[in-house]
């Protein structure tokens, strides 16, 4: 469901969010449409940090669920998980939203 990224040179969030799942998932996905934008500070290696998270709802289209190719080594785990359980997986409100988002164009109850 979610997707996040880091542009790379010319990227629009779109392209970044696809390839990111790829990478990170091995799962090759279509995007079906844009969730919201998680915009949030944190603090690493002694300086403040800015991150904006375009999060979309895709499709998998292809490809076996594996952390094994993401070249950053920043997925610790990849799995799938019922709507029904994400409220109890996810670890922050912001990242319930966006699935609530999910669940609701999906028509599924979270």
């Amino acid at each position: 469901m979610p997707a996040e990224g880091s542009h790379r040179g010319g990227e629009t969030p779109e392209i970044a969010a696809v390839r990111e799942v790829a990478e990170e998932t091995g799962i090759d996905a279509e995007i079906i449409q844009p969730l919201g934008v998680i915009d949030y500070w944190f603090t690493g290696d002694d300086r403040r940090v800015h991150k904006v998270v375009h999060h979309y709802l895709l499709e998998a289209r292809a490809g076996i669920i594996t952390t094994d190719k993401d070249p950053d080594h920043e997925a610790e785990v990849a799995r799938w998980i019922a709507v029904a359980d994400l409220m109890r997986e996810l670890a922050y409100p912001n990242e319930r939203k966006m699935a609530q988002a999910a669940a609701r164009l999906l028509a599924i109850a979270p």
